[in-house]
C-alpha cells in the first residue's frame, strides 16, 4: 500500500463500516480505527450510553426508541457532526446512509446469524438462545425505526461500496481486505 497516498489523506477520510449485532462491524471498525491512526466513532456506542444514562437496557432504550425518534436523530447528528471533520471510522448499522455524501468508502459486514448469535452468546456472557432473542428483538425494533425515520431498508446493500463475509476471514485477512479497498480509492482520487 502506498502509504503517502493514506498520510496526506488521512486527515479528511471518513470510513463506515455497518452491520447487523455480532456481524464484526465493531471488531473491524477498531482495528481500521488503530491500523490508519483514525478517530473511532460508534452509534452503538452512543446508543447504548443514552440508555445507561437513563438507567435502563438496551432493549426497553430500543422500544423507547421506537415511539421517540429524537433518540436516534440526535446519535445520528452527533455521529454526522464528527464525521464531518474527517479522519473517522465509523462503527454504525446505517452509517452508511447517513454519511452517504461524505464517506469515501462504505463497507457492510456479514456473518451467518448461527455465528453472529454465538459471538454475542460469548460476548455477553449469555446463552445461545438469550442471545438469539436479544438479537431478533434489537434487529426488528433497529428495522421499525430506520424504516419509519430515514425510509431505510437494512436488506438493501446497494449503498455499500465492499461487502464482507466475516465468518469467512479472520479479522485481520478482514483489515486487510479494507486496507487494499482504501488504497484503490485513494488513488483514483489523486
Amino acid at each position: 500500500m502506498r502509504q503517502g497516498i493514506l498520510r496526506c489523506c488521512r486527515e479528511s477520510l471518513v470510513v463506515t463500516v455497518s452491520g447487523r449485532p455480532g456481524s464484526g462491524k465493531t471488531t473491524l471498525a477498531k482495528l481500521l480505527s488503530n491500523k490508519l491512526g483514525l478517530k473511532y466513532l460508534s452509534s452503538g456506542g452512543l446508543f447504548r450510553r443514552f440508555a445507561e444514562e437513563r438507567g435502563i437496557s438496551l432493549i426497553d432504550m430500543s422500544k423507547i426508541a421506537e415511539g421517540d425518534y429524537s433518540i436516534d436523530r440526535m446519535v445520528d447528528e452527533t455521529i454526522r457532526n464528527e464525521a464531518m471533520k474527517g479522519g473517522v471510522v465509523v462503527d454504525g448499522h446505517i452509517s452508511a446512509w447517513i454519511l452517504k455524501d461524505i464517506a469515501h468508502i462504505k463497507i457492510l459486514v456479514i456473518a451467518p446469524l448461527d455465528v453472529r448469535v454465538d459471538r454475542i452468546a460469548r460476548r455477553d456472557s449469555l446463552t445461545f438462545n438469550d442471545a438469539l432473542e436479544l438479537i431478533k428483538v434489537l434487529e426488528a425494533s433497529e428495522d421499525r425505526r430506520f424504516k419509519a425515520i430515514y425510509g431505510i431498508d437494512l436488506n438493501d446493500y446497494t449503498a455499500f461500496d465492499l461487502i464482507i463475509n466475516t465468518s469467512t476471514f479472520t479479522p485481520e485477512e478482514c483489515l486487510d481486505i479494507v486496507l487494499e479497498a482504501i488504497n484503490k480509492i485513494l488513488n483514483r482520487c489523486g
